[in-house]
């Protein structure tokens, strides 16, 4: 809290002494997890999520939240997941996909770089805000046109077609953090059905703060 609610630097480094003490605590697995991913040490992450699993009982509904958030470490590390924790979708029909194209807002063309990385994704319109399906592109590509489906879910049971409606978001983040962070430039749509064609999505938003994720 101290240090601007951020886990890097000096709370990481109690977090690892903990560790070294309790190597299965497991609230300084979480944030240790989390503090790697913070830093796009997806490996990192995926081996503290992974223990802390081990320790977590069957029954606890961290379970699966930590085996989603593993799910997305290996995406964003382009390691396979284990077929007990990320299923193989069949080919996504339409009624399991969302398109439409993402444009930058002309007026916040200064702030962006070619070389930014571009997170286009969708979550629920209502309950969980983890991604269901994310996509990763790059500013030269903007204006972009996207296909979000099942084939991309973070974990097996968070997928586009288990949800009836859904919010598409698009992200330029300098750092190619896949969490949002103050200076990021981010874009929403209203709330689409699965299934809904031509979705526009202009990143037009600064992002100042964690209120605004």
């Amino acid at each position: 809290m101290a240090q601007g609610r951020t886990l890097q630097g000096d709370p990481e480094k109690i977090l690892l002494r903990a560790l070294a003490v309790d190597p299965d605590n497991v609230k300084a697995l979480l944030l240790a997890g989390t503090a790697a991913f913070n830093r796009s040490d997806h490996r990192a992450a995926i081996r503290h999520w992974e223990r802390a699993l081990k320790v977590l009982p069957p029954e606890s509904d961290m379970v699966q939240r930590v085996q989603a958030s593993i799910a997305q470490a290996r995406s964003l590390a382009g390691s396979p997941g284990r077929k007990a924790q990320v299923a193989k979708p069949a080919p996504a029909q339409d009624g399991s996909r969302v398109s439409g194209v993402v444009r930058l807002a002309p007026e916040l063309a200064g702030k962006v770089a070619p070389g930014d990385t571009v997170f286009i994704f969708a979550r629920a319109a209502e309950g969980p805000r983890m991604p269901l399906a994310i996509l990763r592109k790059r500013a030269s590509d903007l204006p972009a046109e996207f296909t979000l489906d099942d084939s991309m879910a973070m974990a097996p049971q968070m997928r586009l077609s288990a949800f009836p409606n859904v919010v598409i978001g698009a992200r330029v983040s300098k750092s190619a953090n896949a969490n949002p962070q103050p200076g990021d430039l981010q874009g929403l749509s209203a709330a689409v059905k699965v299934g809904a064609k031509s979705v526009s999505v202009v990143i037009d938003t600064e992002l100042r703060g964690l209120a605004e994720k």
